[in-house]
């Protein structure tokens, strides 16, 4: 079927199902892709613990500070 087939049979813009089809080609899937770009290094757990351990000692080093959330962290 074309593409305008497609269209008027789901009752969908062209440009969808346009795009769904260069998707299918290019990638052989239509699911969700990961985003592009650098990733978060940090887990949302990780900030929460950095944040704690700042704010409950202000005179602590950064190198003691980065020390404290390796090891809890695990790493």
């Amino acid at each position: 079927m074309s593409i305008r087939e497609i269209s008027l049979l789901l009752n969908i813009p062209q440009s969808t199902v346009s795009g769904i089809v260069t998707k299918l080609k290019e990638l052989g899937t239509t699911a969700t892709q990961p985003p592009s770009g650098r990733q978060r290094k940090m887990t949302e757990r990780g900030q929460h613990m950095l944040k704690r351990t700042v704010h409950r000692s202000r005179q602590l080093s950064a190198k003691s500070v980065a020390k404290d959330l390796q090891s809890s962290c695990g790493l």
